[in-house]
């Protein structure tokens, strides 16, 4: 049996970092860890530093082989947008120091593969994470949402390996 790949997911925020670690085993996702790195007091600056030497940890704790990140989509205003482009990259500069491998995903494409609706609201999330990976309660949304990336990513992996298994087939033919 083959080692498990370790996929870190991660909801960036200027204020909440969530994220979520899940062990891959053929098809089969498991639970490891989720939390959030709460950074809403203080300088924008001095946030950034938290989330990254928070994710820098993580990665140091969790040793995955993939982190899959939501990327930034502007919702409301720029500004926005462009804070939360911050904290993504203070979080993918984390990853920096270590053998890892970082995916992006748009907001819609975490939420069509989880819920099968790109639509889907933050509490459909929670409830399909929590039932996809079988969990007691259900996670916070932030949590929820970087569980959420790593599942896509284990989707998006599963998608892959069977189309190149029947490109390999269809080859032998």
């Amino acid at each position: 049996m083959s080692e498990p790949l370790r996929v870190l997911g991660i909801d960036p925020g200027s204020r909440l970092t969530g994220f979520g670690v899940l062990d891959f085993n053929g098809d089969k996702a498991t639970y490891i860890a989720s939390g959030g790195i709460n950074c809403a007091n203080g300088e924008f600056a001095d946030r950034l530093k938290i989330i990254f030497r928070s994710v820098s940890e993580i990665v140091a704790e969790y040793r995955p082989s993939v982190v899959a990140i939501e990327s930034v989509f502007v919702n409301r205003s720029a500004g926005s947008a462009l804070k939360l482009g911050h904290a993504r990259s203070a979080a993918i500069c984390a990853t920096f120091s270590f053998d890892v491998t970082v995916v992006e995903y748009s907001p819609r494409e975490i939420k069509q593969a989880i819920v099968g609706s790109g639509a889907a609201t933050k509490e459909q999330i929670q409830h399909m994470v929590k039932s996809l990976l079988s969990l007691g309660g259900e996670p916070s949304p932030d949590a929820a949402d970087a569980l959420a990336a790593a599942i896509c990513y284990g989707h998006q992996r599963r998608m892959k390996n069977r189309l190149s298994d029947r490109q390999l087939l269809a080859r032998r033919r």
